[in-house]
């Protein structure tokens, strides 16, 4: 991904939203622009017309923080979208080189795997930025278990979302919501490594296969996934109503630990005992030896 021409895209898709009555400058007749101006943006960040014209134009090289927090102030950027627009900045900074492949089934960790066993109750999951989940609890298998992967490689939320739509919008009664959430999480990894190889063969599948996500990609959205709720129908166990709380591995910031819960007392919690149930089912059939041909069958 050109990281010049993701920084020209993403500035002008958030100058486009802000209005003039929002920062308090006079619309005026015969406005050709959507929101402001880039004219408008330079006088809210305190810089010249043509300082910031380049800067949008993509052109990131040596631009100060200081000045990068003045045009996020400008543009009233969010925490993500100011933490986009400053990778964005880094991005530019560094030497091009070969878009990297990474291993897509790299092992977990033994310390971790076993932390997120010890996680019995609560579904947990850790997740990369190109949205492939990388390891979880039994729960959490059990959970998404509707996520299936490719032979050879990691399940795949953004490839369950969008390829295997049917599955999908019965997995999520928001679709539109987990798509959106989707999206702008690969937008936000695509302006920490706008390098990595694997993400730029995902979205160019995605964006070849899928008109939904192609609209989306266009949009330059990016989001912190940090907490909220999120609502599922599981085949096995019906309706959830889960809480989230993620965060970052410090010893590896590309991984993201999910863990979700359910209201004490709540018919969510009740179906989470059942997913629990379920899952040991499957342990049980999955270890089940298979039946030997050659046995002999007393009478």
């Amino acid at each position: 991904m050109d990281s010049k021409q993701e920084a020209s895209a993403f500035l002008s898709s958030r100058r486009a939203r802000v209005t003039p009555d929002l920062v308090g400058l006079p619309s005026g007749p015969n406005r050709r622009v959507p929101g402001l101006r880039r004219s408008e943006v330079a006088l809210l960040a305190d810089m010249s017309s043509e300082y910031y014209a380049r800067i949008e134009r993509g052109d990131l090289v040596g631009v100060s923080e200081p000045v990068l927090s003045s045009i996020a102030r400008a543009l009233q950027l969010d925490e993500a979208e100011r933490e986009h627009l400053f990778n964005l900045a880094r991005a530019a900074g560094t030497t091009p080189r070969r878009p990297a492949r990474r291993q897509r089934t790299a092992a977990v960790r033994p310390g971790l795997q076993r932390t997120l066993d010890a996680i019995v109750h609560a579904p947990t999951i850790v997740r990369n930025g190109r949205m492939d989940l990388v390891a979880a609890n039994s729960l959490g298998w059990a959970l998404y278990s509707e996520v299936q992967p490719r032979a050879g490689e990691l399940p795949n939320f953004a490839r369950f979302t969008f390829l295997d739509r049917a599955r999908a919008e019965q997995f999520y009664p928001d679709w539109d919501g987990a798509a959106d959430v989707a999206v702008a999480i690969l937008r936000t990894e695509a302006g920490r490594d706008p390098h990595d190889r694997d993400l730029h063969d995902l979205v160019g599948e995605l964006s070849t296969v899928s008109d939904d996500f192609r609209s989306r990609w266009g949009r330059h959205d990016v989001r912190n996934h940090a907490e909220g709720v999120k609502t599922f129908h599981h085949p096995a166990v019906g309706d959830l109503s889960l809480t989230y709380e993620t965060a970052d591995l410090s010893i590896d910031r590309r991984l993201n630990l999910c863990i979700y819960t359910a209201e004490p007392a709540s018919e969510t919690e009740q179906a989470l005992r059942l997913l629990e149930s379920w899952a040991a089912t499957r342990r049980t059939s999955d270890a089940a030896p298979a039946a030997n041909d050659d046995e002999v069958v007393a009478h």
